[in-house]
């Protein structure tokens, strides 16, 4: 209401590969109909909702440059959708947000490393404010070619000493209210 931002619902689909890998490290296969069975998805909510304690939840606000904390991941939930595992949880605000005066720009990164997030779908405003989203897509530049140079000398098992290395990376919504 009056365009308080209470929550963020997060929806992660991963790729085909990614599903893959992921079933086969919990030892789980698809069964005869393309599906899960209900105790194997139980299964996969359960070992998703086991955050590290150093999770940062790659959902990252901020209002006028400053950082937004939100509460720990609440009810996950996991689907398999076309083949692809599907995650979605809610994380509160710490303090809910009035929008009305500053755009509100949400980032989804990892903070230590590069993991592919993309928008892929438009953000869906639930509530009565009349707040417009904005996506704003990573496209890569000249820029950036010295960055990603440095990046790829990483072996698999080093992570860059670059300070939030994944916001360089990472497509942007704007939420601006009314």
């Amino acid at each position: 209401a009056e365009n308080t931002l209470e929550a963020v619902h997060v929806t992660w689909r991963y790729d085909a590969f990614e599903t893959l890998y992921m079933l086969s490290s919990f030892g789980m296969s698809l069964n005869n109909e393309g599906e899960l069975d209900e105790e194997d998805l139980q299964e996969v909510i359960r070992l998703l909702s086991d955050w590290p304690d150093d999770f940062d939840g790659s959902a990252h606000l901020k209002i006028g440059g400053t950082p937004v904390t939100l509460k720990w991941p609440e009810n996950v939930d996991a689907y398999l959708v076309d083949g692809r595992l599907e995650m979605t949880f809610l994380r509160q605000l710490e303090t809910p947000l009035n929008l009305t005066s500053h755009a509100l720009e949400v980032a989804f990164y990892e903070s230590t490393y590069f993991f592919a997030f993309s928008i892929t779908e438009a953000p869906d405003v639930r509530g009565p404010a009349q707040c417009t989203p904005t996506v704003i897509p990573f496209v890569p530049d000249a820029q950036d070619q010295d960055l990603q140079t440095v990046l790829a000398k990483l072996s698999r098992e080093e992570t860059s000493g670059i300070e939030n290395v994944g916001a360089v990376f990472a497509d942007r919504i704007i939420l601006e209210c009314a």
